[in-house]
C-alpha cells in the first residue's frame, strides 16, 4: 500500500522571520543579546516613554560571568531622567530574560562600537496642520468660481486655500 505524498502548503516559499532568524541571532549576539526579545520588543519590555528616549546597544558580560551590564544610548537631555529609572529598567529587562541576567545598567549617549553606529534616533514632532482662515477660504473661492464640474471646483478651492495658506503675507 503507497503512502500518500505530503504536499506543501507553502510551495516552497519561507517566511522572511524564519530566513532572517539566523542573521537576527547571530548579529545580536555578537552585541551580548542572547534573548532577541529585547531588540524587537524594547518598546513593550521598557514601556513606550522610555523606548522614545533610550535603545539597547550592547550586553557586555564580566569576567566572572555573574551579571552582565547592559548598555542605553540616549541624548544629553534625557541622561538624567533615564539615570533615574535604572533599576526599574533592570527589573523589566530581567522579567524579559525570565532571570537576573542584568546586573547593572550603563547609560551612554555614544555606543561603545564608535561614533558612526551610536547615533541616537529623533523622533520628529508631529507636523500641525495648518488650516486657512476664513479670508483665505473666501479668496480661493473666488479665484475657482468659474469653474463649472462641482467636484473639479471644491478641490481647485481646497488647493487654492492651502496655497494661500503657505505664502507670506508680502507675496500674495
Amino acid at each position: 500500500m503507497k503512502q500518500p505524498r505530503h504536499t506543501s502548503t507553502t510551495r516552497g516559499f519561507s517566511r522572511a522571520a524564519t530566513l532572517m532568524q539566523s542573521k537576527i541571532r547571530k548579529a545580536s549576539e555578537d552585541r551580548g543579546f542572547a534573548v532577541t526579545r529585547l531588540l524587537t520588543h524594547w518598546a513593550e519590555v521598557v514601556g513606550e516613554v522610555t523606548a522614545g528616549i533610550a535603545t539597547p546597544v550592547n550586553v557586555s558580560y564580566g569576567k566572572g560571568g555573574m551579571g552582565a551590564t547592559l548598555t542605553l544610548l540616549t541624548t544629553g537631555a534625557q541622561a538624567p531622567m533615564l539615570e533615574m529609572q535604572k533599576e526599574q529598567i533592570r527589573e523589566k529587562v530581567n522579567a524579559c530574560y525570565g532571570y537576573r541576567a542584568i546586573a547593572r545598567v550603563r547609560i551612554t549617549q555614544t555606543a561603545p562600537v564608535g561614533f558612526s553606529e551610536g547615533r541616537a534616533t529623533f523622533n520628529p514632532a508631529p507636523k500641525i496642520k495648518k488650516m486657512p482662515d476664513a479670508a483665505m477660504q473666501s479668496a480661493a473661492e473666488d479665484l475657482s468660481k468659474v469653474v463649472e464640474n462641482e467636484k473639479l471646483r471644491a478641490a481647485l478651492t481646497a488647493l487654492g486655500a492651502n496655497v494661500l495658506s503657505k505664502q507670506n503675507p508680502d507675496q500674495r
